[in-house]
């Protein structure tokens, strides 16, 4: 049995790439990138919030509670996973454990938490992340709801900003999928990948 998990949907970013504006709400297929997010992640979690900053009310037509970062000046994913974090132990403070995934990836698994579990139980480490072909996903995360405040400390004290930084300090599982067919964590980043991903989302 898996343990019992909350989601986070990371929708914070800048979108620079894409000139601007919010990728989670990027049709692909006819449908928002978000849309597909939440039809995918909610039979695997016990809630979902949605991190993202500015006005809120762009997202109520979905449901989710939305929590801004409260690092300033855009501090990267993070600080989306602290306030998410942070979240979860103020209201959920029964869950021990949350999966964050990124707004702007249309084709997630739907095996994302049980098998990010199992390797995290496999290994004894307090997080975990997903892998597909030669690349790892730190966004595509396990966390421990107890390491919020090492992690406020090390965004705060130490300025520091590279997850693979924080996480390599407490030991972090790896699982796996193929990239093939279709890379289950095939980003939105670019109009090129938008339009490869509207081609895929319609075979």
């Amino acid at each position: 049995m898996t343990e019992r998990t909350f989601g986070l949907i990371l929708a914070g970013g800048l979108a620079r790439r894409m000139g601007g504006g919010d990728k989670a709400l990027i049709e692909i297929g006819g449908r928002t990138i978000l849309e597909r997010v939440i039809e995918t992640v909610t039979p695997q979690c016990e809630g979902l919030i949605l991190n993202a900053n500015g006005d809120p009310s762009r997202f109520a037509r979905f449901g989710l509670p939305v929590v801004p970062d409260d690092i300033p000046d855009f501090a990267g994913p993070l600080a989306g996973i602290l306030v998410g974090l942070d979240w979860i132990a103020a209201h959920r403070p029964e869950i021990d454990w949350m999966v964050s995934v990124p707004g702007d990836c249309p084709f997630l698994p739907a095996d994302l938490v049980g098998k990010l579990h199992a390797a995290r139980s496999a290994s004894g480490a307090p997080l975990a992340c997903a892998k597909s072909g030669d690349w790892r996903h730190p966004v595509a995360g396990l966390w421990a709801v107890s390491l919020r405040a090492d992690l406020r400390r090390a965004l705060v004290d130490e300025d520091l900003h590279k997850i693979e930084v924080w996480t390599a300090r407490h030991g972090i599982a790896i699982a796996e999928w193929p990239d093939r067919p279709v890379d289950p964590f095939f980003n939105v980043n670019t109009p090129e990948d938008r339009a490869r991903a509207n081609d895929i989302a319609l075979q």
